[in-house]
């Protein structure tokens, strides 16, 4: 099969979606790779790199697209993308389809297959290819909180740790799953005072085991919302439902209870955002300012990092890539964890909490799947 690794295009986006160690996977195996002029180059990988191990590089994105079977990328295609993908074409990338009709529609009309890395499952239920972006997103928020906090960037001019006779800062994780455990992590290393709420019990015993005293754990109520909102300086959103939109848990009359200048850093964007005044920004201008909260909602926050992300993102992503590339629509067909992947094929919706979010009709992927 031939590989088509786009250069990524949304806005401060330097990941890549299959670095030079990876190619050489898929051409050991058979299979060809072409790559877009510089679409290493976030990473420190030229095109010298991707020739080196035999992959060929291409002058645009059309000539990608045009001839490549599979494409692999990070982000999700924008609309000069999705409009160069064709019927019987796997588009293999984070698609984030439940709060974006413009795209679900595009990918629709295409007719290609598209694989979302984000409903990926496996053995044990999660979720492992987002996994590794959830753990650079969770510990990247602590550091943009910090940040925003500070009293330049309109913040209440907390330092997280505080310093020998005055306090550190509260800081509040929504969600005790990947992205809210490494941003507790993160949270405590700089010694701040964290609460994290959740609603399964078992996890929270979890955390009591990772944290012990070091964290305090609450059960999520719309009471524990809001009290823990209106002490903290910074809240982290990290609630995450697989596929579907995020669900909106601050809302916009708490704003003007909680602290003048606190900051709210919401990692479920890409779903939606679970904060009522929530609206997607970028690394180019990150954050905005709604009744006195910092709000700081970049919806490709590991793109700061790419040269973390994108190797952690292959190491998750190639074997299931590499499974796509030797038995094509046969690997989705035969493989569970990879048909919860598929959210789109021929036209259909396949995975049904895009169906249910959009309010559009679901196509189950096995039936999907035996469309001519």
């Amino acid at each position: 099969m031939r590989i088509g690794v786009p250069k990524e295009i949304k806005n401060n986006e330097f990941r890549v979606g299959v670095t030079p160690g990876s190619a050489r996977e898929y051409i050991a195996r058979g299979h060809e790779v072409v790559v877009e002029t510089n679409a290493g180059a976030g990473i420190g990988a030229d095109d010298a790199a991707y020739e080196a191990i035999g992959a060929k590089v291409l002058g645009t994105a059309k000539e990608v697209f045009d001839t490549a079977e599979m494409v692999v990328k990070v982000k999700e295609p924008q609309p000069s993308e999705w409009v160069q993908l064709r019927e019987g074409q796997i588009l293999y990338t984070y698609l984030h389809l439940a709060p974006d009709p413009d795209q679900t529609h595009g990918l629709l009309e295409s007719g290609c297959t598209a694989v979302a890395y984000e409903t990926v499952t496996d053995r044990d239920g999660g979720l492992p290819l987002l996994a590794p972006m959830s753990e650079v997103a969770g510990r990247l928020s602590i550091q943009c909180a910090a940040t925003s906090l500070q009293k330049p960037n309109d913040g209440r001019g907390v330092l997280m740790g505080g310093v020998p006779g005055v306090a550190s800062a509260k800081v509040l994780v929504i969600g005790g799953g990947v992205v809210g455990t490494h941003a507790a992590k993160m949270a405590v290393g700089l010694g701040a005072d964290v609460t994290i709420l959740d609603r399964s019990l078992p996890r929270m015993r979890e955390l009591d085991d990772i944290f012990g005293n070091a964290v305090k754990t609450r059960y999520s109520t719309v009471e524990a919302i809001e009290e823990e909102c209106y002490a903290s300086d910074a809240v982290i959103g990290a609630v995450l439902i697989p596929g579907a939109s995020a669900p909106k848990l601050v809302k916009r009359d708490m704003l003007s209870k909680m602290k003048p200048g606190a900051v709210i850093v919401d990692v479920a964007i890409d779903q939606g955002g679970c904060f009522e005044t929530s609206k997607a920004t970028t690394h180019s201008d990150p954050t905005y300012v709604v009744d006195g909260i910092v709000h700081y909602c970049v919806a490709n926050m590991p793109g700061a990092v790419p040269l973390t992300s994108s190797h952690a993102l292959n190491n998750a992503t190639l074997p299931f890539g590499l499974a796509l590339a030797s038995n094509g629509l046969n690997a989705i067909a035969d493989d569970p964890h990879l048909r919860n992947g598929l959210n789109v094929h021929r036209g259909r919706i396949t995975n049904q909490a895009v169906a249910d979010a959009l309010e559009m009709e679901m196509n189950a992927p096995e039936e999907a799947l035996k469309v001519a």
